[in-house]
């Protein structure tokens, strides 16, 4: 019993450590990238693994057509990086292979698509997910997942931290006997400032009146405790914003009431919490299949589909049938980013026009439905429309 505590203790000492230094990093982390000023932007392209190629070529033909005048002048550059299959990633026993960190590493901007994380009984390594591995490996700290549908009033915008809580020690748990597991979880006060004040700032900038904070903190006092301190303390800057804050649990039921939903707008919360809520949230828009996601940093950026891989699909030879819209609402989401709002928000309207409005292909993930190809030459030809707009707004709540 002594030998195995001794054990514990110069693991979690380890760990202590590792999470004093990466708070030093913060505390002197980059300044922003003005795109602006760079010569060119250099995209890369991470097709990942089980249908996440199938979707990221869909993305990238759109982005294309979108960015065909920005691609002719070296402006936009992109460039496909592989290496992301679980096959390499178990070869090599790594979540992120050296030598394709270091090709992600001399990106811009990642778009990348789902890839597998291995679990008990799969025939893989057990190494640890490749998204929270790019996640710190780039300190890209804020997961942005937007979800709307006007005609439920539903305009919400998640800020999910993504480099602390349980998911960046989730392969650093310790068996400290046979009987006794441990799993860690991790709030730093720069983790929770820089999350919670890039919330505060989006609300401002784009004239929203209210952030909502979610936490378990009456249980989980002390590291959700001081996420909700900091959040508390932050919106005192922001008088012209109301704050509140729920817990978890209740939240999750309060996205199902159409009497209350309509009321949260703008919602900051630590990793593990913002991963279910934001997958709740996404059915509202059509299932996780139809959701973007961004993942933010000062230095680096990378947008990707919210879901998995979908071996199975791949396995059934239904691949050709997944649904590319969340790969491509990743692609609307990294234009806007590097600055096209306009192209962002046409892409936005086409993707709402033919996944939700008139949906005169829909997918099924089948063949009893249509294919991702059939899907993708509707929506080029509705952004090629010019009543595009109009045909939006025909739609909206009030026309």
């Amino acid at each position: 019993m002594s030998a195995d505590l001794e054990k514990a203790k110069s693991h979690f000492e380890k760990i202590l450590r590792e999470q004093l230094d990466r708070i030093e990093l913060m505390k002197h982390q980059d300044e922003w990238v003005d795109y602006d000023k760079l010569d060119s932007i250099r995209v890369g392209v991470l097709g990942g693994d089980g249908i996440g190629p199938y979707i990221a070529e869909h993305s990238i033909n759109v982005l294309e057509f979108l960015l065909k005048k920005e691609i002719e002048s070296k402006k936009v550059v992109f460039n496909v990086i592989d290496g992301l299959t679980i096959e390499n990633r178990a070869a090599h026993n790594q979540s992120v292979p050296d030598d394709v960190l270091a090709e992600v590493k001399n990106q811009h901007i990642l778009l990348k698509g789902p890839t597998t994380t291995p679990r008990k009984g799969d025939p893989w390594p057990n190494i640890e997910s490749c998204n929270v591995s790019l996640r710190r490996y780039l300190d890209l700290f804020a997961n942005v997942r937007p979800v709307k549908v006007p005609r439920e009033g539903i305009d919400w915008v998640f800020f999910r931290e993504n480099t602390e809580g349980a998911y960046v020690l989730g392969s650093s748990g310790v068996n400290v006997t046979e009987d006794l597991a441990v799993d860690f979880t991790v709030t730093t006060t720069q983790g929770s400032e820089r999350i919670i004040r890039m919330a505060f700032e989006y609300a401002r900038k784009n004239k929203i009146d209210r952030v909502t904070a979610v936490t378990k903190a009456n249980v989980i006092k002390t590291t959700d405790g001081k996420f909700l301190g900091i959040a508390q303390s932050i919106a005192k800057e922001y008088p012209e914003i109301a704050f509140d804050d729920w817990y978890i649990d209740i939240m999750t039921a309060k996205l199902v009431d159409p009497k209350r939903r309509r009321e949260f707008k703008v919602m900051v919360l630590p990793n593990l919490y913002g991963d279910i809520l934001t997958d709740e949230a996404a059915e509202f828009q059509g299932g996780v299949g139809t959701a973007g996601s961004a993942n933010i940093g000062t230095r680096y950026a990378m947008f990707e589909a919210i879901h998995g891989s979908a071996p199975r699909m791949v396995e059934e030879g239904r691949a050709p049938y997944a649904d590319p819209s969340s790969m491509i609402r990743a692609g609307a989401m990294l234009l806007r980013h590097i600055g096209y709002d306009d192209r962002a928000s046409r892409l936005e309207m086409a993707l709402d026009v033919c996944g939700s409005f008139e949906k005169k292909v829909v997918m099924t993930g089948r063949s009893t439905g249509s294919t991702a190809s059939e899907f993708v030459e509707y929506l080029m030809n509705t952004l090629k429309d010019p009543s595009l707009e109009s045909r939006w707004r025909r739609y909206q709540p009030g026309s």
